[in-house]
């Protein structure tokens, strides 16, 4: 895993604008190729076997918190168990997640957590950066390739969930309005399950309706079948209209069970059923229980907030809204860093299958919403 200085394309801007990747530069410089991350084909190898072997366990876990019942150490509210285990027990389908790796190239990637119910990145890792080694090629040479499958991949399985009816012909797609990154990857995520021959129409989650005949509703009144939403479950349960989520028949995508995925108490689970797994670094819900250098992690945590690390006395942490739901606490991994930029891996599932990375940069080892996004490719 080497950081190499590379050119950027002179159309850049306008290349990533053709695929929908209108936030190139949010916030400043968000997708930077002045840089870019060189891989091995064995060092892909490893990637995308630990990513099988990740979701492997994981599913085992969520089936070990399900049928236990251990949401309460989640901190998940007791009104949304039935929903987990409904979903559960109806082989309710999952489109896709990102798990976080620390990783130099050298041994084995440790998992820092597993972003399992609203993913992000997720234009940028698939078609701009594809159209990034596709313009490259000329100087990265014939034998270079980007472990990258993710929209073949996202197509195929709207095709699956539609021919086995977890989903109807036409599907609702929702985030929060104006918001432009989650804009962004909504609408890619609707052009996929459109190459895919599904009827997909976006709603802003504000605008979203209810009807007392337990029907939630689109602004023209028409009844949801199915959602599709870039929202976490925990604050749709949280609105005021998340009691109705137990009154209707309406579809969810991703379905309620990735609630015990995509809460950073699963990692203590974890390492409770696969200790010292070669992919997982110690975790706990007790602090006394890690020795040495800590991560302290809000239970709910997005984007890096609330997030506190302690390495050799010295503590670096990162502000935000969370913490009140509980914490967990994870042995510390060093975070590769090239000349202060440190470099997390995003490994991507698709239904259950590796479907390729992203590599974010941040400036302190806490990735957060200031980092930017560095393509890759493999020799």
């Amino acid at each position: 895993m080497i950081r190499e200085p590379s050119t950027p394309r002179e159309n850049w801007r306008e290349r990533c604008e053709a695929v929908g990747f209108g936030f190139h530069s949010i916030d400043g410089i968000y997708w930077d190729e002045t840089a870019r991350y060189r891989f091995t084909a064995t060092q892909i190898e490893t990637l995308e076997k630990a990513s099988a072997e990740c979701y492997r366990i994981c599913m085992e876990a969520a089936t070990h918190i399900i049928e236990k019942e251990r949401f309460a150490e989640l901190a998940i509210p007791e009104s949304a168990w039935a929903l987990i285990r409904e979903s559960w027990e109806a082989d309710a389908p999952s489109l896709f997640g990102r798990f976080d790796f620390a990783w130099t190239g050298v041994g084995e990637p440790k998992l820092l957590e597993f972003n399992a119910d609203t993913p992000t990145g997720l234009v940028e890792a698939s078609v701009a950066q594809w159209h990034w080694l596709e313009d490259m090629l000329p100087q990265l040479g014939a034998n270079a390739d980007q472990f990258n499958s993710l929209h073949e991949k996202l197509i195929a399985q709207w095709q699956w969930m539609r021919s086995e009816n977890f989903i109807p012909q036409r599907l609702h797609f929702t985030c929060v309005g104006d918001h432009e990154e989650d804009e962004g990857n909504l609408d890619y995520l609707r052009d996929t399950a459109m190459q895919a021959g599904i009827e997909a129409l976006p709603i802003a989650v504000e605008n979203i309706g209810w009807r007392e005949d337990g029907v939630f509703v689109d602004e023209t009144d028409a009844p949801i079948e199915a959602l599709f939403k870039l929202y976490p479950w925990e604050w749709m349960l949280g609105d005021t209209f998340g009691d109705n989520l137990r009154r209707t028949r309406m579809r969810i995508i991703e379905p309620a069970w990735k609630m015990v995925l995509a809460n950073k108490g699963l990692l203590p689970i974890l390492w409770e059923l696969f200790p010292n797994h070669p992919n997982l670094l110690k975790a706990s819900f007790n602090a006394l229980d890690i020795v040495g250098d800590v991560v302290k992690k809000p239970l709910l945590s997005r984007e890096g907030g609330n997030v506190e690390m302690t390495v050799s006395g010295q503590k670096i942490s990162a502000d935000g809204d969370y913490g009140a739901e509980g914490f967990v606490y994870q042995q510390y991994a060093p975070i590769p860093c090239y000349d202060g930029h440190y470099a997390t891996v995003g490994a991507w599932i698709v239904g259950d299958e590796p479907a390729g990375i992203g590599v974010r940069e941040d400036a302190t080892p806490i990735t957060m919403n200031t980092s930017q996004f560095v393509p890759h490719y493999f020799i």
